[in-house]
């Protein structure tokens, strides 16, 4: 029997009703000229691995939302990918703004070169807050799978560690952002990573879903 997970949501502009519902995953569509487009199978195999690993009930298929679009209200989580650039207008910014506070969550994959343009839109958004880098004691490594010298180092990338952050607000983290390691790439199913570097990736996004929907390991 599938666990009924529920979302502690704070309400304030436009709720986000999830409850034990079917939910969906959303990609991000942004200005500027980045590859928001990119690892087109990498959300579907997420939730194939969370509802097959976790007994979630995630569908399948995601759905593409804009940053200043009203519709975003509708899906807790939102993944955002790219190689390039990213802007945000003023609505745009303010939208998910308040699509965060409301309770929702950003999850952010640097695909290579993503982090000055992330860093500054992010900033846009929030002014008052910083990406802070999460320690290997933080429970989004401990979940389901363990990761006991945090987040797995997917694909090479410029070398540098991988690392993970951050954005938390009113003691909530409402962003994970994953630098120099590329969990979408691992999720995805087209750059033939080998299969223990895609069950890293994948169990490292399903711990996050644990995390933030704060779901009970599953028996």
């Amino acid at each position: 029997m599938k666990n009924k997970f529920f979302v502690i949501l704070l309400i304030s502009a436009l709720p986000i009703c999830v409850h034990a519902q079917q939910i969906q995953f959303a990609l991000l569509k942004y200005s500027g000229g980045g590859d928001w487009y990119n690892d087109v199978h990498s959300l579907k195999n997420l939730a194939e691995f969370c509802n097959k690993n976790l007994q979630t009930d995630i569908s399948t298929e995601y759905v593409v939302v804009e940053s200043g679009s009203p519709e975003i209200f509708n899906y807790p989580f939102v993944y955002l990918t790219g190689h390039g650039n990213i802007i945000f207008n003023d609505a745009e910014a303010e939208n998910l703004r308040k699509y965060l506070i409301s309770g929702g969550f950003l999850f952010i994959n640097d695909d290579f070169g993503l982090d000055p343009y992330i860093r500054v839109s992010m900033k846009k958004v929030f002014p008052e807050l910083e990406f802070i880098e999460l320690p290997y004691t933080h429970p989004v490594y401990h979940q389901k799978y363990e990761f006991k010298n945090g987040i797995p180092k997917i694909h090479e990338h410029d070398g540098k560690p991988a690392q993970a952050f951050g954005i938390f607000y009113e003691g909530r983290m409402i962003a994970f952002y994953n630098y120099e390691t590329d969990l979408g790439d691992g999720w995805d199913d087209v750059h033939k990573d080998p299969e223990d570097v895609r069950q890293k990736a994948l169990q490292m996004g399903a711990n996050v879903i644990q995390y933030i929907f704060m779901l009970s390991s599953p028996n």
